[in-house]
């Protein structure tokens, strides 16, 4: 066999990307906007009771309930992720679980435990906060351009 015909039989790489989008199976696009809408709408449910009861039972107003709700939904998104559940519904619910706090929680918590055998300090430390430091810069600047733009618009503050 020649060097000619060798060539001819191996697809080029767009040869390639289109056969294999013909192989690839139909993804459930509306399956999923539905299961990541009831999953999302859970966690924002369970948020909101856990709100109310620090409202109700904990002597707090609703605008300082927020903070310890907050709080709370972070320390069950980390019980669940060192459990091994908030993974099995993240698999599940795709973006549902992923966008509110809950899901930060888990990438945090997820990175810790998965390093926790390069010690402490570089395992843990060090790749947790691989995922939290962008977030944390981001919320930084973002913080920072709005008090700007809040001082530009609406004046000094001066008496």
């Amino acid at each position: 066999m020649s060097n000619s015909k060798k060539k001819n039989m191996t697809p080029t790489q767009q040869e390639y990307q289109k056969l294999a989008q013909q192989k690839e199976p139909p993804r459930p696009v509306l399956l999923n906007c539905l299961r990541a809408f009831l999953v999302g709408g859970t966690i924002c449910i369970v948020g909101q009771a856990i709100q109310e009861m620090f409202i109700h039972w904990g002597g707090f107003d609703k605008k300082s309930a927020g903070d310890p709700t907050v709080a709370t939904l972070i320390i069950i998104s980390v019980i669940l992720t060192s459990l091994g559940v908030y993974d099995k519904i993240a698999q599940w619910a795709g973006a549902g679980s992923a966008v509110p706090v809950t899901g930060f929680a888990n990438s945090m918590a997820s990175a810790a435990i998965e390093h926790k055998s390069e010690g402490y300090v570089l395992g843990v430390g060090g790749k947790m906060f691989k995922v939290a430091g962008p977030v944390i810069v981001y919320g930084t600047v973002a913080a920072f351009v709005i008090g700007i733009l809040t001082l530009v618009f609406k004046g000094g503050g001066g008496s």
